[in-house]
């Protein structure tokens, strides 16, 4: 594993009016792991995976993309990202095909010979040609994420990407992760609700709760045979004050 440190926050706050949603978010992400975040709803989760895309602006603290705080930057840092945040958006009218093919001309990337490769790799080979309302919701979840992998990432931001996805595609989308983590030393962001496939996939989880990390709980640890996650994760967000621990 690669220690070179890939996402770094420093103290992240965001708040819309009167209601914070990050509280002094601080989190290192390691090149080439894959990093859970857990957490329930209104935990912060989403806007922090805005934030690092370039769709929200923190109201206070650093991110920094590769080394570089991306604060007054060109978005040229997100050429280096993929991502899949909330519900998939996609030109219904237009087929599968068409569709990845702007987005191929979005990256100013001519990578249209890779599309085929990557439907086959997401689990829905040969549907260039489908309009994008015949699909599933499953079905449009993995295009989301061929689609975010389309511009060849060096890190995979994913938000809930097995929603809507059944057992069996649950399992392909596992085994395609641990790939491209293997494979490709890919750095990957994504969130879950979950538990149990966090651990099958994570190398490090962290439990977000009231807008920050309040515990990093590497494979080493959850993985044992006398941890119990579910309980540990009660545990831990059930105290309001939400101090960060070492997940030991």
């Amino acid at each position: 594993m690669n220690d070179t440190v890939i996402i770094t926050t420093n103290a992240l706050q965001k708040s819309f009016g009167q209601y914070e949603v990050l509280n002094g978010l601080s989190v290192s992400i390691s090149k080439g792991i894959i990093y859970g975040l857990l957490g329930e709803n209104g935990a912060g989760k989403t806007t922090f995976m805005k934030i690092l895309i370039g769709l929200l602006k923190p109201s206070k603290g650093d991110v920094y993309i590769c080394g570089k705080n991306i604060a007054g930057q060109d978005r040229k840092y997100l050429s280096k990202i993929g991502s899949l945040i909330e519900v998939p958006a996609f030109y219904e009218w237009l087929t599968v095909g068409e569709n990845l093919s702007l987005h191929c001309d979005y990256l100013s990337k001519s990578n249209y010979d890779k599309i085929p490769g990557i439907l086959d790799a997401v689990g829905i080979p040969g549907t260039e040609n489908k309009k994008i309302k015949e699909l599933s919701l499953g079905m449009m979840q993995r295009l989301a994420i061929g689609r975010a992998l389309l511009g060849e990432p060096e890190i995979l931001i994913l938000d809930e990407p097995i929603n809507g996805i059944d057992p069996k595609g649950i399992i392909e989308i596992r085994n395609l992760l641990l790939q491209l983590k293997r494979e490709q030393a890919l750095t990957i962001l994504l969130s879950s609700h979950i538990i149990s496939e966090l651990e099958k996939i994570a190398d490090i989880i962290g439990i977000m709760h009231n807008g920050k990390i309040i515990s990093e709980i590497p494979k080493a640890i959850f993985e044992k045979d006398d941890f119990d996650f579910e309980k540990q994760f009660l545990t831990l967000t059930q105290n309001l004050n939400g101090e960060r621990v070492n997940g030991n």
